[in-house]
Order: structure tokens, then sequence, then C-alpha cells
């Protein structure tokens, strides 16, 4: 893999406070491609956090998994498109009607900015199981649910999904070569777990079929977060053709 395609499939996922996630931004802007930002940064901040991030050069992965009634859904895509985002993610289990109504707000947006951001649909949450899936009232396997909803999002015009390391090689045979699949719970060889129990390592998960990896306190805990993202980047040059 070539250096410059390693580092666009590394989205760093910044879980933190303004302040330290500015300093990261900082200590990484001209070297990583992508950053992460969540529900809970965003909604500190607001779409303002968006746009210092793209000021520094960074693509951002808005991951605030939207999930509303379509009308609410196709302006929450317009407005974070608006500020910025290049990567939105949202609720498979909405049904066909909210997913239509997410790609229509990215695609009014494009008529703003130019383009529209990608979108990725999340299936079953890693941290629900059977039990859970029960609790709701879905009976069928999480697997059988996770790919109706896989190909409900594709067939709605969302282009890929969340997904955990594991399932990559699954989804990326599901979905086929173009659509994106990006996997957290990536974790560099030898790495402290946290709370992931379902982990890959970069080329592990590269090689499976991830599109994009992301990846978080590996990097943003670290003594030297560039050396962290360094380390991973060369790790995919090496180990992924």
């Amino acid at each position: 893999m070539l250096d410059a395609d390693a580092r666009d499939r590394v989205i760093i996922a910044l879980d933190c406070d303004r302040d330290r996630a500015l300093e990261l931004g900082h200590a990484l802007a001209g070297k990583a491609s992508w950053i992460k930002i969540g529900m809970t940064l965003y909604y500190a901040e607001g779409p303002a956090i968006v746009e210092e991030f793209k000021s520094l050069g960074f693509k951002v992965f808005l991951d605030l998994k939207f999930y509303d009634i379509p009308h609410q859904v196709e302006g929450a895509a317009r407005s974070a498109a608006l500020a910025g985002a290049d990567l939105l993610s949202v609720h498979g289990s909405g049904a066909s009607a909210m997913l239509h109504a997410c790609r229509e707000g990215a695609e009014q947006a494009a008529t703003v900015r130019g383009d529209r951001p990608r979108l990725v649909a999340i299936t079953v949450l890693t941290s629900m199981d059977q039990d859970c899936l029960t609790e709701i009232g879905v009976d069928h396997p999480v697997a059988e649910q996770a790919d109706r909803l896989a190909r409900l999002a594709q067939a709605s015009g969302i282009d890929g999904v969340v997904c955990s390391p594991r399932e990559a090689a699954h989804m990326r045979e599901l979905l086929g070569p173009d659509a994106l699949v990006v996997t957290p719970g990536v974790r560099p060889a030898g790495a402290d777990l946290g709370d992931q129990s379902r982990v890959a390592t970069p080329s592990d998960a590269i090689s499976a079929g991830a599109s994009h990896i992301v990846v978080g306190r590996p990097i943003t805990a670290a003594s030297d977060p560039l050396a962290a993202y360094e380390a991973i980047v060369s790790e995919l040059v090496e180990k992924v053709e």
C-alpha cells in the first residue's frame, strides 16, 4: 500500500474535550488525513468544531448516528454537511424513508458546497447482543439483522456501513467493492484493548475488506500521538498489498 493511501484509511477518533482535541489536531495536522468527531464533542461545541478541524486540513467523519423522523434526519444531514463534514453516520434501523431522507439532505448541501458527504449506516451496535435484540422485539440473529440493514441502507442510497473488523470481510462480500466499510475496534498488536472486545490489528482489518479504520486511544492516549499514528501508517504500508 502506498503511504498516501494508508494515511487516507486511518480515522483518528477524538473522544475528548475541545482543548485536547485541538491539541491533538495541531500535533497531527499535515500528517493525518481524517479525524472523527462524535456526539460528546459535537454537542458541546456545535458546528464550529467541524469548521476548526477543516481549517487544519483534516477530513471529518461526523459520527452523530442520525435516527429520527425523515424530515428531521433530512435537515440534520443537510446541516452537518454544510458544516463541512466529509462522512456522516445514520442508523440503518430507521428504515428506508429515513435513509432516503438522509441522502436527500446530503444532496441538498451539495448544491451549496459542490459535493456531498458520504454516508455510512450503523447496522447493529457492537454493544448489543442477542438479548438486546430480543428485548426490542427483534427475534432473528444479530448477523441476520446486520445483513438485512446493510442491504436496506445500500438500496436506500447509503454508501456503506460501520461494523466490527470481524465482520469486514463479510460486509465487503455482501456490499461489493465500492462500498465503504468503516471499522472501529482497531488496536495495534500489543495495545490495551480498553473496553473493546471484538478487535483486529490495522493491517488485518484492511486486509479483511475495511475501507477505513477508526483508531482512538492507541493514538490519542499515547505519549507521542504522532509517532503512534505513524507506526500504524507504516504497518499498513508494509503489510497490506
